[in-house]
């Protein structure tokens, strides 16, 4: 049985350029300090980003929106922890922490994406979360998510 407030790691998504495709992969190697080994924004303040299954699947139904949820062009999907006014605290992913630094902003390709999407994620936290990696490791969809 997973202890409260654990969660799935449901999709990794890599950006080999910025404005680029999202790849998906099975897993992926972490950094610290760096992000998501093959990312564009490798070392930046957004070293990995970060959406809800719930929130994206919410915003779809509230839009009628059908496109899938690399659209948001987040690194980590997660499932079972909320993002929610989470800045400063750790989160797990299979073995590496992530620091929650922020709330991620949408952008106009989210409208791009699907018209309207921009404005509903714009309230709590819908357009997810950023972090700065804290540990090295390999993750992998299906691993445990908690928060530290």
């Amino acid at each position: 049985m997973s202890p409260p407030d654990a969660g799935r790691l449901e999709a990794i998504w890599i950006k080999r350029a910025h404005r680029g495709p999202m790849d998906a992969v099975r897993e992926g190697t972490l950094l610290a300090g760096r992000g998501l080994v093959g990312s564009a924004d490798q070392g930046r303040s957004r070293q990995v980003t970060l959406i809800e299954r719930e929130v994206w699947e919410r915003l779809m139904a509230e839009t009628g929106g059908r496109v899938p949820p690399s659209a948001r062009r987040a690194n980590l999907m997660v499932s079972g922890c909320s993002l929610l006014g989470t800045r400063n605290r750790v989160l797990r992913v299979g073995g590496c922490r992530l620091r929650i630094a922020g709330e991620t902003r949408p952008c106009e390709r989210m409208d791009e994406a699907h018209q309207g999407l921009r404005t509903a994620m714009e309230t709590d936290w819908g357009g997810g979360a950023f972090a700065e990696v804290l540990d090295d490791g390999v993750i992998q969809v299906g691993a445990e998510v908690r928060w530290d």
